[in-house]
C-alpha cells in the first residue's frame, strides 16, 4: 500500500521531500506524533546551560552545568530498566568497549580519586548515553523534522543573542562570565579585541557564560538555517531560517572562533554533495549558492562592528598552509599528545586528572597532578591512551558510514533526508576532536542525540543501519 500524498504532505513541507518521492517509501503511520521527552530535551540542552546567562548564577555553577547532562543519564536509566528491546545500531560494540575500558581505568594506580573517577566516567556516558535511549522516543521522520526545527530555532536563538551581545553589550552580555575565565592569570583580556570604533568588545558568549561559546550553536544555526531556507516550507519559515543562518555565520565571525567557520563550512559542503548524490542537484546547487551569498553578506555586516580585528582574524586561514595556521592554533596539543603522552601514559595516566572531573574533584596530591587538555585527543590519550582513542575513533567511524549509507537508500527518500542532515551536523563535532574536547561536552550529546535518533527512525521503517 503506498501512503497518498495527502497523508505525507506535513512532513514533506517540513524537511522538503516532495509527495510524489514520498509515496514510493515504505508505508508508515501519518498520524501526528505528540510532543515527548525527545523535544524537552532538545530545548533542555539549551535552556539549562542559559540559567548560567542569569544575574547570581555562579554561585550554582556546577548544578546548573551538570543538570544537561543529569537529563541524559536519567533518560539511560529508564532505558536500563524498563525500555523495550530494539535492534542495536551498527556503533554499539565501539561504544561499550569504550565504556568497558574507561571502567577498566578506575583501577588505574594513577586515578586520582574513586569520586574524580565516576565523574569522569560519568561525563562520558552522559554523552553518548542518547545513542541508546533516544531510538525510543524519535519515531518517524515528522518527529525528525520537528526536531531539527526545534534545535534550528534553539540554536538560532543563542546566535541572536550573540550579535546582539556585539551590539548592544550593554543590555545584552551577561553580568558574570565563567570564574574559569575571570579568575585566570589573563582574565578577560585573552577573549577581547578591538572592534570597528575603537571600542573593546568581549568574545560573545550567547546562551552562556563563557566567551567564545556562542560558535558552537552558530554552526548549527548556519547549517539548519540555509537547510530549511531550500525547503518548500511556508514563507515565513523560510525567512525566519534565513535570518538565523545570517546570525549563525555572524556570530562566529563576531566570536573569532576560526575553526567553527571551517567546520561549518565543510557541514555544509557534505550537505550539498550529500543532496546531488541522492539526485536533487537542482537543489544541491540552490543550497551551494545560497550559501556562499549568506557567508558573504554576514561577513560583510559583521566588518560593521568588528572591524578590522575580524578581518584580520580570519584572514590568517588563507595566510598559510592549513597545516601551519592549524599548528599556530592547536598543533602544539596535538604534537605533545603523541610526542609526549603516548610515551608517558600509552594506556592511559588514570580517571580525574583533566576537564571538570580534574576542576571540581582532583587531588591536591603532587605525584599525580592535573594535565591540561585542549583537544579530545588529549583527553584520550589521558583516560585510556592508544586503546580509547582507536576505540572512539571506530565508533565515529562507523556512525558516519552508517549514516552515509541511510542517506544513500534511494527506496526511503524521507530516511534518506533525515540521514543527510544527521550526516552533516554530526561532521561537527567529529571535526572538532582536533581544535576541542567535543566529546565531554554538550555538543558530543547532540551528536549522540541525532546519532541515535536516526536509528530509531530506521529501525521503525523496516531498515538495519547500513
Amino acid at each position: 500500500m503506498s501512503i497518498r500524498p495527502a497523508e505525507t504532505a506535513p512532513w514533506a513541507t517540513s524537511l522538503g521531500v516532495s509527495p510524489v518521492a514520498v509515496s514510493t517509501a515504505a508505508p508508515v503511520a501519518a498520524a501526528g506524533i505528540p510532543w515527548g521527552f525527545a523535544e524537552i530535551f532538545v530545548i533542555s540542552q539549551t535552556a539549562l546551560p542559559a540559567l548560567l546567562y542569569l544575574p547570581g548564577s555562579q554561585a550554582f555553577r556546577l548544578p546548573i552545568r551538570f543538570s544537561a547532562f543529569a537529563i541524559s543519564l536519567i533518560a539511560f536509566a529508564w532505558y536500563q530498566l524498563a525500555a523495550p528491546s530494539m535492534p542495536r545500531p551498527r556503533m554499539h560494540p565501539w561504544v561499550l568497549a569504550v565504556l568497558s575500558l574507561l571502567g577498566l581505568m578506575l583501577l588505574h594506580p594513577q586515578t586520582v580519586t574513586l569520586t574524580a573517577g565516576m565523574a569522569q566516567i560519568g561525563v562520558y556516558l552522559a554523552v553518548i548515553a542518547p545513542l541508546f535511549w533516544a531510538p525510543h522516543f524519535v519515531k518517524s521522520p515528522e518527529q525528525m523534522a520537528r526536531l531539527f526545527w526545534i534545535l534550528l530555532l534553539c540554536s538560532g536563538a543563542n546566535a541572536v543573542v550573540g550579535v546582539l551581545q556585539v551590539y548592544d553589550p550593554a543590555r545584552w552580555l551577561p553580568q558574570e562570565f565563567s570564574r574559569v575565565v575571570t579568575q585566570s592569570t589573563i582574565g578577560l583580556g585573552a577573549v577581547t579585541y578591538v572592534g570597528a570604533n575603537g571600542q573593546q568588545i568581549v568574545r560573545p558568549p550567547g546562551l552562556f557564560d563563557t566567551p567564545g561559546a556562542v560558535a558552537g550553536p552558530a554552526m548549527f544555526a548556519a547549517l539548519l538555517g540555509l537547510i530549511f531556507t531550500v525547503s518548500p516550507i511556508p514563507f515565513w519559515k523560510r525567512a525566519l531560517s534565513l535570518v538565523l543562518a545570517g546570525c549563525g555565520f555572524g556570530a562566529i565571525y563576531l566570536s573569532q572562533v576560526r575553526i567553527s567557520l571551517v567546520v561549518a563550512v565543510l557541514m555544509l559542503a557534505v550537505y550539498g554533495m550529500v543532496l546531488f548524490r541522492q539526485g536533487r542537484s537542482a537543489r544541491s546547487s540552490k543550497f551551494g549558492l545560497l550559501a556562499v551569498g549568506v557567508l558573504i553578506i554576514s561577513f560583510s555586516l559583521a566588518l560593521t562592528v568588528g572591524g578590522a580585528s575580524v578581518a584580520e582574524r580570519f584572514k590568517t586561514l588563507f595566510a598559510d598552509d592549513p597545516l601551519a595556521v592549524y599548528q599556530q592554533a592547536r598543533g602544539a596539543q596535538l604534537k605533545y599528545t603523541f610526542a609526549e603522552l603516548l610515551y608517558q601514559y600509552p594506556f592511559g595516566a588514570g580517571l580525574g586528572r583533566w576537564g571538570m572531573a580534574a576542576g571540581y574533584f582532583g587531588s591536591s596530591d603532587p605525584n599525580i597532578p592535573p594535565i591540561w587538555a585542549e583537544i579530545q585527543f588529549t583527553g584520550w590519550m589521558i583516560d585510556g591512551g592508544v586503546l580509547l582513542i582507536g576505540l572512539y575513533l571506530g565508533a565515529l567511524i562507523t556512525t558516519a558510514r552508517s549514516q552515509f549509507n541511510l542517506a544513500r537508500l534511494a527506496h526511503y527518500p524521507r530516511l534518506g533526508t533525515c540521514a543527510a542532515v544527521v550526516l552533516a551536523s554530526g561532521l561537527g563535532p567529529a571535526i572538532m576532536i582536533i581544535s576541542f574536547t567535543p566529546f565531554v561536552a554538550q555538543i558530543g550529546i547532540q551528536y549522540w542525540f541525532l546519532a541515535g535518533a536516526l536509528h530509531g527512525v530506521a529501525c521503525r521503517d523496516g531498515v538495519q543501519d547500513a
